[in-house]
């Protein structure tokens, strides 16, 4: 998933609070279900301690925040690794 991605995405259930994805292809879910707090706790543990990360990794692009596993093919050389 990459920001011009428009094939899948995240949503935000305003009813329960719940963050949960949707595809085209009718995919599964994927993870367990989380809030958007949890989400951006989550996010922002990476960020302060990017070598503990577990889900992906921060990195940078010409000064720009990129994850590593939505680095676009052609500027993988550019990617550098966040260090907090």
């Amino acid at each position: 998933m990459s920001p011009a991605d428009h094939t899948s995405g995240l949503y935000l259930d305003a009813a329960t609070g719940y963050l949960g994805r949707w595809s085209r292809y009718n995919e599964g879910p994927g993870d367990l279900l989380n809030t958007l707090i949890t989400y951006l706790e989550d996010v922002a543990d990476m960020l302060e301690a990017p070598a503990l990360a577990t889900r992906d990794k921060p990195g940078l692009i010409g000064g720009v925040l990129v994850w590593g596993s939505r680095i676009d093919p052609a500027q993988e050389d550019r990617w550098q690794p966040f260090t907090g």
